[in-house]
């Protein structure tokens, strides 16, 4: 279930608001006491995270729950820090990194065999937390009910990533749903990457990279990506863009640079920025980290409803 981006906080007793949380969304089955860790596109996590395998596979009910895996950098979570556990696939090689990670579970689909998903979310909550033995790694998502404004007031002083309300009664579904809305303090989204630029005085391996979302089943440019880079990060990116590199413009248009590099847009980034210009591209925007969790595809311009 994923949420809709609304920019009208609001206050109504019957939702809840829970902190919204910059990480790694994940699904943990229990089936029998074994454990699987799995992305929105259903990839297998279990190498990455083996500590939450561990922590999930103690004796209880089967179940199938919903969440958010984040590392934190002080008291906020962060999603740069949590890149360097998400790209790795050994287990034993997780186990001895220096990120710690935790999991905040915030839904419930199914309970000893038990489909959960019609019932309303209270419920599943409720269901939930007498499921699951919340202690070190695993963390309840704790909510407030009612006072949505006050909780998007808070979560903004605090430096948090902003709130997700949802509606109490609500089931839960497989899809995009206004039943979840997204209130962010900050601007951020995953756009596509297309190309990159060439690297320029000491930068290594690439420039900028140029990145876009699809409108209408075509791939818009949304502009140049510049900062965000560590050595390491420049290494990776210029490796991955290189296995993708082809001869023309993926972007449909919108005034990309004619001297680019162009790669097959199967690359999804996190994008931090300031804001959109009138004319569809990014202000200030910075590089956050590769997600593997979302089909390049389904990648599209968020515009609060």
């Amino acid at each position: 279930m994923k949420a809709v981006l609304s920019d009208k906080p609001f206050s109504s007793p019957d939702w809840v608001f829970e902190r919204k949380l910059d990480g790694e969304r994940c699904g943990a089955l229990r089936r029998g006491g074994r454990v699987t860790l799995l992305s929105r596109t259903g990839r297998v996590m279990d190498g990455a995270y083996p500590e939450l395998v561990d922590a999930l596979s103690v004796k209880g009910p089967d179940l199938l729950i919903d969440g958010e895996i984040v590392a934190f950098k002080g008291g906020q979570t962060s999603f740069e820090r949590l890149q360097q556990r998400m790209q790795i696939r050994d287990a034993e090689r997780a186990r001895r990194s220096p990120v710690a990670i935790y999991y905040y579970i915030f839904d419930m689909l199914e309970l000893a065999g038990e489909n959960v998903r019609p019932l309303p979310l209270l419920e599943r909550k409720a269901r939930l937390r007498a499921a699951v033995a919340f202690d070190g790694q695993l963390r309840y998502s704790t909510y407030r009910r009612g006072d949505g404004e006050t909780a998007f007031r808070s979560a903004c002083r605090r430096g948090w990533e902003g709130v997700i309300a949802k509606r109490a009664s609500s089931p839960y579904v497989a899809s995009r749903s206004r039943d979840w809305l997204k209130l962010k303090c900050a601007h951020g989204q995953e756009l596509v990457i297309g190309g990159w630029t060439a690297p320029k005085g000491s930068r290594e391996r690439l420039g900028a990279l140029l990145v876009g979302y699809y409108e209408r089943g075509k791939l818009r440019y949304a502009g140049k990506v510049g900062t965000g880079f560590d050595r390491q990060t420049l290494h990776r990116l210029g490796d991955e863009l290189q296995r993708r590199e082809r001869q023309t413009s993926p972007f449909e248009a919108g005034g990309p640079p004619r001297d680019a590099r162009w790669a097959e847009p199967e690359l999804v980034a996190e994008i931090g920025f300031a804001e959109w210009t009138r004319d569809g591209k990014l202000r200030q925007p910075r590089y956050l980290g590769l997600r593997d969790d979302k089909p390049a595809r389904e990648v599209v311009r968020e515009r609060p409803s």
